[in-house]
């Protein structure tokens, strides 16, 4: 089976929308051969992630927690923060990753997104 690639352009464009729209193709929901115990060979590239459509409030008030494993260890970091420090691919990729189930496919549907600001 040949690889397909989905381009898709994040120019003025809501986070949420184009990471859905990312996820239902990392899934293969777009391919005619589509079972969903495989991940297919379809790769996914979001172009122009930085000119992304993000309010402000959106900005300041999104937070991302994680937990370290160690008491008293729970993380937080703001989405602004988190673009100044890891960039806007990061909060992309992210949100995409929430998207797609939590089971083995996972990890190899996440390898076939790429995302370039």
């Amino acid at each position: 089976m040949k690889p397909e690639t989905y381009t898709i352009d994040a120019t003025n464009r809501t986070l949420g929308r184009v990471a859905s729209e990312a996820a239902h193709a990392l899934l293969g929901k777009r391919s005619a051969q589509y079972v969903r115990y495989q991940a297919l060979p379809v790769k996914v590239v979001i172009e122009n992630a930085a000119k992304l459509h993000i309010p402000a409030r959106r900005k300041e008030g999104k937070v991302y927690t994680r937990y370290t494993g160690y008491p008293g260890g729970l993380r937080e970091v703001r989405m602004d923060e988190m673009i100044a420090k890891k960039g806007i691919e990061e909060v992309v990729w992210k949100t995409v990753d929430g998207m797609i189930p939590r089971n083995k496919l996972r990890t190899p549907r996440m390898k076939n997104l790429t995302v370039k600001a």
